[in-house]
């Protein structure tokens, strides 16, 4: 029997073995002592496990919506306040991590913890006692597929199509064997788009979607990148916006244009992207106004100058040190980073504090349900 002391930020419960070695629970948390479990993981200094029986269940503790819960969202069996206290005391202790003592962020949400995501990838799983195929999800920590009749983080329209894309393959007595997966984007309207990947071909280039936000209209593709929770998205957009004090603004790790296009309509505008594809699209939904870059934003460096807003929104690696070594440099009057992992995102502030302080604080709950936490700092000089 272990007793569980607390969650940890990546979401997991920890607990200590009596041999004082360190385990992390999925489906525990702190206060319950965990009877039983699934080891999924055990390395020589830590051991990983899903709780299969517990004792003393928390206060918190709910009855999860989905027979799934563990492979799309292990947080439902959080109540949904302590969820929303949990995510923003994570980001201090992340920050306290790195030596940056803050006060506990605001969360913002729009109050809608289901039914919220607008892409999802569904697994196939061929039932051999119906000789049907079935919607599924991976078993966490596995290849194992687990056969579902519903989910509900996903948008209702999706998982409508899903079924009925599902059905129509058992009437033509497909085989799961034969597809990768299905993935299907909706846009804020309800239309739909993708389909399914075959094995052993090309992934297939669906129709784009479009979408508004903040009064500027986005083309995208539905297996490229795009925000998941475009509600919540745009109140984190509406938030930068408030900080946009100079004529110049920069936007590196632009992706297909989201953030800069919405937030500094009528400043002199610069957009960086890698990604060729994304590059693509942020071209034709900039329409050729702001100069757009194809480059990787620790080499689009001469771009920084001192009289401008910087936005910075990386990928969970976050930014390279050149590029923070050259904000450091420059000294931008203020820099923007919105960023989907706080750890990384922590790790740059610290560097950039040398030069700057935390104005603006601030988390979004992009992901009800799950760890994840998008978190927002903006820095002045």
């Amino acid at each position: 029997m272990v007793r569980v002391e607390k969650i940890i930020p990546g979401g997991q419960a920890l607990g200590t073995m009596p041999d004082g070695k360190k385990i992390f629970f999925w489906n525990a948390l702190p206060g319950e002592e965990v009877i039983s479990c699934d080891i999924t993981k055990n390395k020589s200094n830590f051991t990983e496990a899903i709780a299969t029986e517990i004792s003393h269940p928390s206060p918190f503790r709910v009855e999860p919506k989905d027979v799934c819960f563990l492979s799309t969202s292990p947080w439902q069996i959080l109540d949904y306040d302590y969820e929303l206290k949990l995510k923003p005391e994570l980001v201090v202790e992340i920050f306290r991590e790195h030596q940056i003592d803050i006060k506990t962020p605001d969360i913002i949400t729009d109050g809608k913890d289901y039914y919220y995501r607008n892409k999802m990838e569904y697994a196939l799983y061929w039932d051999n006692e119906s000789q049907e195929i079935k919607l599924a999800f991976h078993a966490r920590g596995s290849h194992r597929k687990i056969p579902i009749k519903k989910s509900s983080i996903e948008r209702p329209e999706l998982f409508k199509i899903a079924t009925e894309i599902v059905a129509k393959l058992n009437a033509d007595h497909e085989e799961a064997r034969k597809y990768q997966s299905l993935l299907l984007r909706c846009n804020q309207s309800g239309e739909i788009s993708g389909g399914l990947f075959e094995n052993g071909h090309p992934h297939p280039v669906f129709q784009n979607l479009t979408d508004t936000l903040l009064g500027h209209e986005y083309s995208y593709s539905p297996n490229g990148f795009f925000q998941i929770n475009l509600p919540v998205y745009e109140l984190a957009l509406k938030e930068i916006k408030k900080h946009i004090t100079t004529e110049k603004v920069l936007d590196l790790y632009a992706g297909v244009g989201t953030i800069g296009l919405s937030v500094a309509q009528g400043h002199s505008l610069t957009l960086v992207e890698c990604d060729r594809s994304a590059f693509v699209e942020l071209a034709n939904n900039a329409r050729g106004a702001p100069l757009s870059v194809l480059a990787k934003s620790e080499d689009a460096l001469a771009y920084i100058a001192p009289d401008q807003t910087v936005i910075v929104d990386p990928p969970r690696a976050g930014c390279d040190s050149k590029l923070i070594n050259k904000l450091n440099e420059i000294k931008p009057s203020t820099i923007i980073y919105l960023s989907c992992n706080p750890a990384t995102q922590a790790r740059d502030v610290k560097m950039l504090l040398e030069n700057y302080h935390i104005k603006e604080i601030k988390s979004f709950n992009f992901f009800p349900h799950t760890p994840h936490i998008e978190n927002l700092v903006v820095l002045s000089l």
